[in-house]
């Protein structure tokens, strides 16, 4: 752990505002790590305070075993790619990515072999003449990337690289993204919104809120088993079902179902959320009968999205999402509003808000 990122107990205020509240984190060597929150969270200033642009009120920050709390951003050996790119414009493609070189006082040769090898990791090869004006958006981020990598930096720091990108550009960088940081094996943390970019990316993931993380995982692992409902939510859309523990089973408005295979549920029984994703429903329809671990609801609307239908599904006097393939759906004439339908939870995907899991 030494050998990576550790901060330990940052804390930061802006007047009266405690934008960081203790924070703790480590970052092993070679992984990748994103900061996920909403605006105001509180994780680009926890970027900023790594990086040495904006000095800690309390706390430590650690890197390769060397307290740089106090260090100058220049002296801490972290490559920095930031939300504009911030390229020069009136240098070209190489001369930007040699700039940091040619601040250490690396020798021409030596800048030439470098700056060559990291546009060919990036397959950015042949563009070292171009100016960063002819280049594509997903272009210029490329070229900040080989600019942050050059100096060979124990850190990696990414500041919302790929939000000012379209779909589809978006797409296709993160996954030349992930393949970079996997085969140069850097330390990586990104600052970012988008929880599906978080998912993808990720060795683990950190979720911030007001200041303070409230968990941090597995993208796996946070998804499916989260700590409490604000997680549960910002992952993703999420059905907040209120169920009551009666005798061993779960009741939720008019249905009683057997707890699902995995379920912890509290020993006292009594009210609480279960959260099911809308991947996590089976759906079958009222034909086909009427056994005791289903929940009756009604079609509301079938949006079909390609690959996906999304159903909305009216239960228990709300309206719950569901996903499910195109096929099983029409397939199955599962398309007409008003239409009776019988919901199974899936066994061991139940995510539970209250009650845990084992």
């Amino acid at each position: 752990m030494s050998e990576g990122l550790s901060v330990a107990g940052v804390g930061k205020s802006f007047g009266a505002v405690e934008v960081l509240k203790a924070v703790s984190l480590n970052v092993p060597r070679g992984e990748f790590h994103t900061l996920l929150g909403p605006s105001g969270s509180g994780k680009t200033t926890l970027l900023k305070v790594i990086a040495g642009f904006t000095p800690a009120d309390a706390g430590h920050v650690t890197l390769a075993g060397q307290d740089i709390t106090n260090t100058p951003p220049e002296h801490r050996n972290i490559g920095v790619v930031f939300q504009n790119y911030a390229l020069f414009p009136h240098m070209t493609v190489a001369q930007n990515v040699a700039f940091g070189l040619r601040m250490r006082g690396v020798g021409k040769a030596e800048r030439a072999e470098r700056v060559e090898a990291v546009l060919r990791l990036v397959r950015m090869t042949g563009f070292g003449h171009r100016r960063p004006a002819a280049l594509s958006g997903g272009q210029q981020q490329r070229v900040a990337l080989a600019r942050a990598l050059v100096i060979r930096p124990a850190l990696l720091l990414l500041d919302e690289p790929l939000s000012a990108l379209d779909r589809k550009v978006r797409q296709e960088v993160r996954e030349e993204l992930k393949r970079i940081q996997a085969e140069t094996h850097v330390t990586t943390v990104m600052v970012t919104h988008d929880q599906e970019e978080a998912l993808f990316l990720a060795d683990r993931v950190v979720v911030l809120e007001g200041g303070a993380i409230r968990q941090q995982g597995a993208p796996a692992a946070i998804y499916r088993n989260p700590a409490d409902e604000f997680v549960a939510g910002f992952l993703g859309i999420i059905n907040l079902l209120p169920v009551v523990l009666e005798h061993g089973k779960l009741r939720l408005g008019e249905s009683v179902i057997a707890p699902p295979q995995g379920l912890v549920l509290p020993a006292a029984g009594g009210s609480f959320n279960l959260a099911v994703r809308p991947e996590e429903f089976f759906v079958v329809s009222a034909g086909e009968g009427d056994p005791s671990d289903v929940l009756k609801g009604q079609l509301i609307v079938a949006e079909f999205g390609g690959p996906v239908v999304t159903l909305k599904v009216s239960l228990a006097g709300q309206v719950i999402s569901i996903l499910a393939l195109s096929p099983d759906i029409l397939d199955a004439g599962l398309t007409e509003p008003g239409m009776p339908l019988w919901l199974r939870i899936r066994a061991g995907q139940l995510l539970s808000v209250g009650a845990g899991r084992a």
